[in-house]
């Protein structure tokens, strides 16, 4: 019985193996049949001719109803519309196997078509695509041809439609201010159009162009056009849905349509225009929009699906689009504007600051300009009015530099105390309204606005404004330990900040005069209004320089950021703060029952000091008990009471 088991075990073995053997060689055989047969050729022809995106030489590949230019513009537009590229195809059988030449009877045909099946893979515009796939392929003697409808391109595409791709626009994020006020954000305002064909008379479209504040040839032009169809609707401008009167008067004419559109809105107008700047085809153009444009914007979805009679049948691929993010600032939106709307009809700025922490609450340029007539659609007139308007509206002054005057006097003052180039006792002596060194200097004088008959120290001539004590603290600190402090403070760097920033400089000290204009904020020295604050934020903060910063902090422990620690130790600090207390219990910035420290400056710009033609700038630094620090600073301020004017300004939002 064992015996009689292990022959049929051994002549199983034996018939298994070779029955193995069979099967497998036959598999390989077919593999290898169905990946180069003339058949299988073919197609992978086809393929990497779209692959090539040589289209052209397409057709003689193909048996189709469609005509040679026909089926060249389908393949192409569908190819390119869905940017395919990386194409590739697996060949997995022939399910129609032909017999041999031989073994033909008479009566079968021997081109019967032989459907190839294969797997696709490409890249596309919206993801990689993979599908399976059967394309028929017909013999005519010795030419192969694939039998070609719509289904060759994607299995479920039918003839009478077509593969379109459709962009997903991601939501842009908004702007908040530090209490959640909208700043910059999407929403939707009125599009204004007209049926032309029911339009009655020329009465109307002049009464339309009034309303809409548009030529009427633009209009004329439009109906005119050989382009458009008199029924359907033709779109003129855009207005604000705070416009409900305009849209109402439009609505009384026969003709008019008002339809929703999307548009970037800017609920704060002029006061935050310059600081948001705007958009233009969904792309931040200037001021934040623009720094923050990549997180503001997101990322787009896109979907590749087929089209059937306008609907989506079937979404062959899709990438979802990711919403942009929301953007909160430091800003006090209410206080920009009350800075905004008292220093309106200047050219001029104003930084707000908290010292204590760094963050910035207003940041004011102006004159400014409407950033949503740039969304809403800004006709040619109004642009030319911008451009050419001397006063600069779409200039932003907070980012440039300016020559400083007065307001550089505190730096120099807590220089020289850190250097131990004087202390604030030192009384420098009595020199006039007009003092130079020696006759070394010739014609150059360092003038100053009045004598006095205190000490020449330096709280008196903080209070007294004394350009020559300056001047002569300049010279005792000396050229390099005066530009070694000037660096460490963040002279001539980069200040980091989301939009780009002037550099503030010092010029060239290359000679005496040179040093001793510098003591009090004038030869070639330049100072951005908001790196000024972050020097006079060590005066008020106990020698630390704080960084200026717009973009909110939740974390409570990453609110105060510091740019220097002890840039001035604790006691220099304090001194400067005490003197420029008293500047202004001494001067026209006191308010009763308020403590204020602060600084004026009057900045000559003219072309050399005998030029009786140039104008100045109005500066007033100050800061309150509560955190607050403001850097003012109002252009041409000549015979209109210089810094004095600017002082009376800050009052009123102090008070």
């Amino acid at each position: 019985m064992k015996e009689n088991r292990k022959k049929k075990t051994k002549l199983n073995k034996l018939f298994v193996i070779p029955f193995l053997i069979l099967v497998i060689g036959f598999g390989v055989g077919t593999y290898f049949y169905s990946n180069n047969t003339e058949e299988a050729n073919i197609v992978k022809k086809y393929y990497e001719l779209i692959n090539e995106k040589k289209y052209d030489q397409i057709y003689d590949l193909v048996e189709t109803e469609l005509s040679e230019e026909e089926f060249k513009e389908k393949i192409k537009n569908i190819y390119d519309g869905i940017e395919s590229k990386d194409i590739s195809i697996s060949i997995s059988s022939n399910t129609t196997i032909r017999k041999k030449k031989n073994e033909i009877n008479e009566t079968e045909e021997i081109n019967q078509p032989v459907n190839i099946s294969y797997k696709l893979s490409m890249k596309t515009v919206a993801g990689n695509i993979e599908f399976n796939n059967t394309i028929p392929v017909s013999q005519n003697g010795e030419q192969y041809k694939i039998i070609w409808n719509s289904s060759t391109i994607y299995p479920e595409l039918e003839n009478d439609e077509k593969i379109r791709v459709r962009n997903i626009e991601a939501k842009r994020g908004t702007i908040f201010d530090r209490n959640g006020q909208t700043l910059a954000k999407d929403s939707s305002v009125y599009d204004i159009g007209i049926i032309p064909k029911k339009i009655e008379n020329k009465d109307d479209i002049n009464k339309i162009c009034n309303l809409l504040e548009i030529e009427s040839n633009k209009i004329q032009d439009k109906l005119n056009s050989e382009k458009i169809n008199k029924e359907d609707f033709i779109s003129l401008k855009k207005i604000s849905k705070e416009q409900q009167q305009v849209k109402n008067e439009l609505l009384k004419i026969k003709g008019i349509v008002v339809n929703d559109a999307d548009s970037r809105i800017y609920p704060y107008k002029e006061a935050t225009s310059i600081m948001t700047g705007y958009i233009q085809d969904r792309e931040g153009k200037t001021g934040l929009e623009y720094s923050f444009n990549d997180k503001l914007k997101g990322k787009d979805g896109i979907e590749i699906y087929i089209d059937k009679d306008g609907k989506i049948k079937k979404s062959i691929i899709k990438k979802e689009e990711k919403d942009g993010e929301d953007i909160k600032l430091t800003i006090d939106a209410e206080v920009q504007k009350k800075i905004y709307d008292e220093f309106k009809d200047e050219e001029s700025t104003v930084v707000l600051m908290d010292y204590n922490s760094g963050e910035i609450k207003a940041l004011v340029s102006t004159p400014s300009y409407d950033a949503n007539k740039f969304c809403i659609g800004i006709s040619q007139e109004e642009w030319e009015e911008l451009q050419n308007n001397e006063s600069k509206p779409m200039f932003n002054r907070y980012l440039a530099s300016y020559t400083p005057g007065s307001t550089m006097k505190p730096l120099i003052g807590a220089i020289g105390l850190k250097s131990n180039a004087f202390t604030a006792e030192d009384d420098f002596g009595r020199s006039g309204k007009r003092w130079q060194k020696d006759s070394s200097w010739k014609g150059i004088w360092i003038t100053t606005l009045k004598e006095y008959s205190e000490p020449a120290n330096l709280e008196n001539a903080l209070i007294q404004s004394d350009n020559i004590y300056f001047a002569k603290a300049a010279l005792k600190i000396g050229k390099n330990k005066l530009e070694e402090n000037l660096n460490d403070f963040g002279f001539n760097s980069k200040l980091e900040f989301p939009q780009e920033i002037d550099i503030s400089k010092y010029g060239q000290l290359n000679s005496e005069t040179a040093l001793a204009n510098t003591g009090y904020g004038q030869a070639q020295v330049l100072v951005n209004p908001i790196f000024m604050s972050s020097i006079y934020s060590s005066f008020a903060n106990g020698g630390n320089m704080m960084k200026p910063y717009i973009v909110y902090e939740e974390k409570e422990e990453e609110k105060v950021k510091i740019k220097n620690e002890h840039i001035i130790s604790e006691e220099v600090a304090q001194i400067i703060k005490e003197d420029l207390i008293k500047v202004v219990e001494n001067g026209s910035g006191k308010i009763e029952e308020r403590t204020l420290a602060g600084k004026t400056g009057t900045a000559e710009i003219k072309a050399n000091q005998s030029d009786k033609n140039g104008t100045e700038n109005g500066w007033f630094d100050v800061f309150d008990e509560t955190g607050n620090l403001y850097i003012s600073m109002i252009q041409d301020v000549k015979e209109r009471g210089g810094s004095k004017y600017v002082v009376e300004k800050i009052k009123k939002i102090l008070e």
